[in-house]
C-alpha cells in the first residue's frame, strides 16, 4: 500500500494547506498537554506551545511566510483584545485609593526592568536592542509584551531572535520570581500564618459585604418617619426588603414614603460596618426566619438575571422598582461578589437582581429584564469585531516621535475602553468566563506557535551557546533585581503583607504560575486580589514598554 501521501503531508518541508492546519494542531496539542505538567507545583502553562514550535521549527518544518504571518498576527489580536475586555473593568478601579501603593511598587518594577535593559544594552555592546527586549519579555513573563516589540519591527530575523531570547529567559522568570518571595520572606522573618492572622483581623474591621439583619424598632424618637427621613437621619446606604406592622402581623414592602413605628419588625440588607450605628438608631436585634415566613404569605425573594442589551449600564433607579412593580431590590451580585442595591449604581450584563415583593410582580420585572441564561450564553460577535476594527484603526495612528500603538496597543485599548465605557454606545461587552477563555486561549497558543515554528530552525545555534548563556543571566538579572528592590520596599518602608506582595509579584510580571504557587502556598486568596490589582495597568504598560524600546532603537 503506497503510504507516501501520509508521509507528504506529516513529513518536514512541506508548504500545503492541510500540512500546514496539521503541523498547528500537534504544535498546540502537545505543546498544551506538556503545559499541564508540574515540576515542583509549577508548570509553565500555555507558554510550552512555543518550545514544542521551535522544536518542530528546528526539526525542519516551515510554514508557507505570508500564511504564518497572518495567524501570528490575528492569533495576536484576539489574544490582546480579550485580555483588554477582561482587564478593562478593574483598570481605573485600580488607581482608587485601596490600590494606588501596589501599583506605584508595580510601575516601579518595571521601569527598573526597563532600566537594566538599557544598562546592559549600553555596558555590554554587543548583545542587540531585539535580543534583549525578547529576553525582557521572557524574564518577566510577559507575551503580550513579545507580541507587541515583534509586530513594531515586521523584520523576520529581529522577529526570530525576540522570540529565542523570550525563551531563554522564561524559564528562570518564573523560577526568579517565587525565588524573590522566598528571599523577602528569609530577609524579614516573615511567618505565613501570622500574615493570614493580620489580615483576617483588618478584613473583621472593616467589612463592606452586605449584611442581612432583622430589627424590631424601639426608637420611639423615629416614630412615624418614613423611610426617606430615616436615611437623612442615618446617613449610608441600606434598603429595608420587608417590614412586618406591630398592628395586624401584615408583611409589607416598604418604599421611601412608608412610615415606621414602635414595635415593626424590619428585614434589613446593609453594609456590616454600619450596622452598629444602624441599631442605635432604629431598635435591637430580632430572631425571625424571613424565609420560612415566605412560605405563608405572597411575598417572595427571587434572582433576576439582566440579559437585554437595553439595560447594559442603566442605574438600578432608573428601573422604577418601587413605583412600576412594588418590589425592592436589596442586592446585586456581580461576578459572585454582592452589591448593596443603591440607585446610583449602573447595571451590567450578567448582574443578578435579587428582589422582594409579589410573585407575580417579579415574574413580570423578570419578563423586562430577559432572565434568559440563554440569551447570556450567546456572544456579542458584533462588539468583538467593532473593538478589533476600531482597534487596528488606533493602532495605526502615528502617536508622536514616529511610535504608533500596532495590531497589540491598539487593540488593547479599545477593548479597555469598551469594557468601561461600551454601554455609552449601546456595545454589550458580556462575554462568559468560559468564551472569554476560549478567545484568549485560541489566540495566544496560535501566536505561540507561529514564533515558535519561524524561529526555531536557528534556536540551537543561537541559544545553545555563549550568546545563549548571556542571555538566560541578562533575563534572570531582569527578573530578579527588581523584585527584591521593590519587595524590600514594600515590606520594609510600607509594611505591606507579605500575602499582598506576592500577589503583587506575581501580577507585576503577569504571570499566572506564580500566582497558583501564592495561592497554593498560602491556603489564601489575597494573593489573587493583589494580582487582581496591579495586573490591568503592568499589563498595558509592558506591552507599551517593550514595544517603546523597539521603536526608539529601530524605529
Amino acid at each position: 500500500m503506497d503510504f507516501t501521501w501520509l508521509t507528504s503531508l506529516l513529513g518536514p518541508g512541506n508548504y500545503g494547506l492541510a500540512s500546514t492546519i496539521v503541523l498547528y494542531s500537534f504544535v498546540i496539542a502537545l505543546g498544551v498537554f506538556l503545559g499541564k505538567l508540574k515540576v515542583a507545583g509549577v508548570s509553565l502553562g500555555v507558554t510550552f506551545v512555543l518550545f514544542v514550535g521551535i522544536v518542530m521549527g528546528h526539526l525542519g518544518y516551515v510554514v508557507n511566510a505570508e500564511v504564518l504571518k497572518f495567524i501570528r498576527e490575528f492569533g495576536l489580536i484576539l489574544f490582546i483584545f480579550s485580555i483588554g475586555i477582561q482587564v478593562g473593568p478593574g483598570f481605573f478601579a485600580s488607581f482608587k485609593k485601596g490600590g494606588m501603593r501596589l501599583n506605584g511598587l508595580a510601575v516601579l518594577g518595571i521601569a527598573l526592568n526597563v532600566l537594566i535593559v538599557l544598562a546592559i544594552y549600553y555596558i555590554d555592546g554587543n548583545t542587540q536592542i531585539e535580543a534583549l527586549v525578547g529576553v525582557m519579555s521572557g524574564a518577566v513573563t510577559n507575551t503580550p509584551g513579545l507580541a507587541a516589540a515583534q509586530q513594531a519591527v515586521d523584520n523576520p530575523e529581529s522577529i526570530n531572535i525576540m522570540a529565542m531570547g523570550y525563551a531563554a529567559a522564561y524559564p528562570l522568570g518564573v523560577c526568579g520570581i517565587i525565588g524573590a518571595m522566598f528571599l523577602i520572606k528569609a530577609l524579614f522573618g516573615i511567618r505565613t500564618e501570622k500574615e493570614i492572622q493580620r489580615i483576617e483581623e483588618e478584613a473583621a474591621l472593616n467589612q463592606q459585604k452586605p449584611d442581612f439583619i432583622s430589627i424590631e424598632v424601639t426608637n420611639k424618637l423615629i416614630d412615624g418617619k418614613n423611610l426617606r427621613q430615616i436615611h437623612d437621619i442615618i446617613k449610608t446606604d441600606f434598603v429595608i426588603s420587608r417590614m412586618i406592622r406591630a398592628t395586624g402581623g401584615d408583611i409589607i414592602i416598604p418604599t421611601s414614603q412608608t412610615e415606621i413605628h414602635v414595635g415593626d419588625k424590619i428585614y434589613v440588607v446593609i453594609s456590616s460596618q454600619d450596622v452598629e450605628n444602624f441599631e442605635a438608631v432604629i431598635g435591637v436585634p430580632y430572631e425571625m426566619n424571613w424565609e420560612d415566613d415566605e412560605n405563608q404569605t405572597s411575598v417572595v425573594s427571587r434572582r433576576i438575571l439582566i440579559t437585554k442589551s437595553e439595560f447594559n449600564g442603566v442605574t438600578l433607579g432608573s428601573l422604577r422598582l418601587h413605583s412600576a412593580y412594588k418590589l425592592n431590590a436589596t442586592r446585586v451580585n456581580r461576578a459572585g461578589v454582592d452589591l448593596l442595591a443603591s440607585p446610583n449604581l449602573r447595571l451590567q450584563m450578567g448582574d443578578r437582581i435579587v428582589v422582594v415583593g409579589d410573585i407575580n410582580d417579579i415574574e413580570r420585572l423578570a419578563n423586562k429584564l430577559g432572565n434568559s441564561m440563554k440569551r447570556l450564553n450567546e456572544p456579542n460577535i458584533i462588539t468583538i469585531f467593532v473593538g478589533i476594527l476600531f482597534g487596528i484603526i488606533v493602532g495605526s495612528i502615528n502617536v508622536g516621535f514616529g511610535m504608533k500603538l500596532g495590531l497589540a496597543g491598539g487593540p488593547l485599548v479599545v477593548a479597555i475602553l469598551l469594557s468601561r465605557f461600551g454601554y455609552k454606545f449601546k456595545l454589550v461587552t458580556y462575554t462568559s468566563s468560559s468564551a472569554s477563555l476560549m478567545l484568549r486561549e485560541l489566540g495566544i497558543c496560535l501566536f505561540l506557535a507561529s514564533v515558535g515554528i519561524s524561529s526555531g530552525a536557528g534556536f540551537a545555534e543561537t541559544v545553545f551557546n555563549s550568546t545563549g548563556m548571556w542571555w538566560v543571566i541578562w533575563g534572570f538579572i531582569i527578573t530578579f533585581v527588581p523584585l527584591v528592590v521593590v519587595g524590600c520596599i514594600a515590606r520594609g518602608v510600607y509594611k505591606i503583607n507579605f500575602l499582598y506582595i506576592m500577589g503583587m509579584f506575581s501580577g507585576g510580571y503577569t504571570d499566572p504560575p506564580a500566582l497558583a504557587y501564592a495561592n497554593g502556598s498560602t491556603g489564601s486568596d489575597i494573593p489573587a486580589v493583589a494580582y487582581s490589582t496591579v495586573y490591568p495597568l503592568t499589563m498595558f504598560l509592558r506591552v507599551v514598554a517593550a514595544q517603546g524600546l523597539i521603536l526608539a532603537f529601530l524605529g
